[in-house]
């Protein structure tokens, strides 16, 4: 017998409410369970465990998330630094934000986390690479692993500090100062 999907899918997206509404030490399997509707043992059972469960949402979370860049760059291709730039400026995700940290906290220890992490990086690269014009070869998908890093390492900066964001004005001439400064 498979799992039944609609109550994985309930699961992960109980989860996603969860991080977006509750601090990292209050995101229990009880309170997702309850946020999701579901029973406590179905966590298990879909999953294996709550951690499992919550990096299966993140994962699900930065896909939409990609999504949401993709369509906020529309038809008009932009170059990869400014794409992460408007990543960056994506409002309303911080709990996934801090989910995610999380869960790259938890993949140094559990490989299960890890596998399922680099999985999720894997399968981000070739799409990145598509989505920016970047080519389908090693190569693009290569570059989009570095513009996927640019965005990875100033999420993290600004969860520490919101002050670490740089947005606007300042991404515009950080942005301008790379394309000026670093060889082509």
């Amino acid at each position: 017998m498979s799992p039944q999907r609609s109550n994985r899918s309930a699961l992960i997206e109980g989860t996603l409410r969860c991080l977006q509404h509750l601090p990292p030490e209050r995101l229990t399997a009880r309170a997702i369970a309850e946020e999701s509707n579901a029973n406590l043992a179905s966590i298990a059972y879909h999953f294996g465990s709550k951690d499992e469960l919550v990096t299966e949402a993140v994962i699900a979370g930065l896909d939409r998330w990609l999504l949401e860049v993709d369509a906020a760059i529309g038809d008009d291709r932009i170059d990869p630094w400014t794409s992460a730039g408007v990543a960056i400026d994506a409002r309303g995700h911080d709990g996934l934000a801090r989910g995610f940290a999380a869960a790259i906290a938890r993949g140094m220890h559990d490989p299960r986390v890890s596998e399922r992490l680099a999985d999720g990086f894997r399968r981000t690269r070739p799409r990145m690479a598509r989505m920016l014009g970047l080519g389908d070869d090693q190569a693009g998908e290569d570059a989009a692993g570095l513009v996927h890093s640019l965005f990875v390492g100033l999420l993290l900066q600004q969860l520490l500090d919101q002050r670490l964001g740089i947005g606007g004005e300042r991404r515009e001439q950080a942005l301008a100062r790379l394309r000026t400064t670093l060889p082509s």
